[in-house]
């Protein structure tokens, strides 16, 4: 009983941010992300019955404690649709940072749930696995899907899933994402969600949003450059708002998360393509076309405080990898 599968990050163009109901990870709105190929998460699920517990290794070391509750919360969820109580070994490892908002919760749990899917012999569905995947961290239902995709909020379990708006191979945008920090962050993004509607502009940005994601979606199937950067800095900035105007208020960024937004604005000034955004942290996705990346990479590298560079593209679903090779 024993699988092992390959997950992408994602970034959201248009993103969640509250909870509509926090037991069960149904977002306060619907989200559009696209599906990473550089930024991975690689997990082996063995279930063994002679383990007597769960048990986790990330990135390999032995973790216990709030991590391995989590993953044994969800291994829990899976072993009760197939009918079985045996304990597993989960083995996960990253191509980037963990906690430092690059979305790891999403990659880490779509690929948990498709390998311990595997391992239990369970045939779900793209659309059930999905579902599985938000309950452990609400983006990794998006990370289930590949390519562009849209988190569609629903109001039970059953109808809150992703689905696919376009294939990977539709429209190759590139997303440099610029590690300003390793660290992870002092508030995980659970807590966040928390405060969002303690905010005086959640429901103004609610209202917003419903108008976005069509505008998003138009963007992505006419492959609209301009359209698609435009709306996502100003999604970013309108979730950051939502963040620095809760209670208490919740700050992710940087000086360094400043200074990129001004440089992306003067690069862009001076003809490059390319557009930022931000997730639920300090580092920065820079989006762009295939034929300026040299040009964006080379001026990230000259900037001291960018640390390291992830270059992504546009990513497939989550697969499974035969005997864990």
């Amino acid at each position: 009983m024993k699988a092992t599968a390959t997950a992408g990050s994602n970034i959201a163009i248009v993103k969640y941010w509250g909870a509509r109901d926090a037991a069960l990870n149904l977002p306060a709105n619907g989200s559009i992300s696209l599906t990473l190929d550089a930024a991975r998460t690689t997990t082996t699920v063995r279930f063994d019955p002679a383990l007597k517990s769960d048990a986790l290794v990330l990135n390999g070391r032995e973790t216990g404690g709030a991590a391995l509750a989590h993953v044994s919360a969800h291994l829990d969820r899976l072993r009760a649709f197939a009918g079985v109580r045996v304990p597993a070994l989960v083995e996960t490892a990253n191509t980037f940072p963990e906690g430092a908002g690059i979305a790891s919760s999403a990659s880490g749990f779509a690929a948990l749930t498709v390998a311990a899917a595997a391992a239990l012999g369970l045939r779900l569905s793209e659309r059930e696995l999905s579902a599985l995947a938000r309950l452990g961290s609400g983006s990794a239902c998006r990370s289930v899907v590949g390519g562009w995709a849209e988190w569609l909020p629903g109001t039970r379990h059953e109808d809150s899933y992703a689905v696919q708006i376009a294939p990977p191979e539709h429209w190759d945008v590139r997303d440099l994402v610029a590690v300003v920090s390793t660290e992870a962050k002092a508030v995980p993004s659970a807590k966040g969600h928390e405060r969002a509607a303690s905010s005086p502009l959640f429901q103004a940005r609610l209202r917003e949003v419903e108008g976005r994601l069509p505008a998003v979606r138009r963007a992505i199937l006419e492959r609209d450059f301009h359209a698609l950067g435009v709306l996502a800095e100003a999604d970013a900035l309108s979730m950051h708002a939502i963040m620095l105007t809760s209670a208490p208020p919740l700050l992710y960024w940087l000086p360094a998360t400043v200074e990129l937004i001004r440089q992306v604005w003067q690069w862009r000034a001076e003809g490059l393509p390319c557009y930022f955004t931000i997730d639920a942290g300090p580092n920065v996705h820079i989006l762009t076309l295939p034929q300026a990346v040299p040009h964006v990479a080379a001026r990230l590298r000259a900037l001291p405080y960018v640390q390291q560079i992830i270059p992504c593209g546009p990513g497939p679903a989550p697969r499974l990898i035969p005997n864990g090779a």
